[in-house]
């Protein structure tokens, strides 16, 4: 059964391959060239296991202690997991001590996969999605994992490799803005972030920036739904 499970996952699982290898090599070197033996990227892409707050991590271990800024900005940046449980929530019935696992496991493309994908006749539901959840996670940790070894034995100049984080958060939007119809969020986010750097300045301007974004598109939630957008 289980055998069966991740032949019939395996196969959803593939384009994700590609893109975690590649993100995870650059978060493993991307760490260790800021300091880090490649066993934080392991430990950190294990326990924490989400890309983005992974990067964001590196600098926040590299600044000043602050663990209430830490969580809020945890919080503020994997919050959309939260909708993903709702969403989830039939889906992972029936399925026992699996369910643990699914809930801490699930990142976009996981549920993504697990949301839309037809399991095949005869497989388990429960074995499936387990499967799809623990091949992504592992694609992310040995690729991070390999990027913290090998950073240590690179030789050419890895100044600006941190620019990696800025080019994944402007692809994401990129992607995002060519998605919508209507581009309205998309220039809110971005009216925010520039309003709250030239007010907070460059070292203190994303948590605000973010709460000025989830205010403000909730206050303007009703409209935008009126109105079809």
């Amino acid at each position: 059964m289980k055998m069966r499970a991740l032949k019939a996952a395996f196969p959803y699982t593939i384009p994700i391959f590609a893109g975690f290898w590649f993100l995870g090599l650059a978060y493993g070197i991307y760490a260790n060239v800021s300091g880090f033996s490649f066993i934080y990227p392991t430990v950190m892409s294990i326990v924490i296991f989400g890309g983005s707050l992974e990067f964001v991590t590196v600098a926040m271990l590299l600044s000043p202690f602050a663990p209430l800024q830490a969580l809020l900005m945890a919080i503020l940046i994997q919050a959309r997991h939260l909708f993903y449980g709702i969403a989830m929530l039939d889906k992972f019935k029936g399925t026992g001590w699996k369910k643990y696992y699914l809930i801490y496991g699930m990142c976009d493309e996981t549920f993504s996969i697990n949301f839309t994908a037809k399991v095949p006749e005869g497989i388990n539901k429960g074995w499936f999605m387990v499967f799809v959840t623990l091949l992504n996670e592992f694609y992310w940790v040995s690729g991070a994992t390999i990027g913290g070894i090998v950073g240590s034995y690179l030789t050419f100049d890895t100044q600006g490799l941190g620019f990696v984080m800025t080019a994944m958060f402007v692809v994401i939007f990129m992607e995002q803005y060519q998605r919508e119809h209507s581009h309205i969020t998309a220039w809110v986010g971005l009216a925010s972030s520039f309003l709250c750097l030239d007010f907070f300045g460059s070292q203190a301007f994303i948590i605000p920036a973010m709460i000025c974004i989830l205010v403000t598109l909730t206050l303007i939630r009703g409209p935008l739904e009126r109105k079809g957008i």
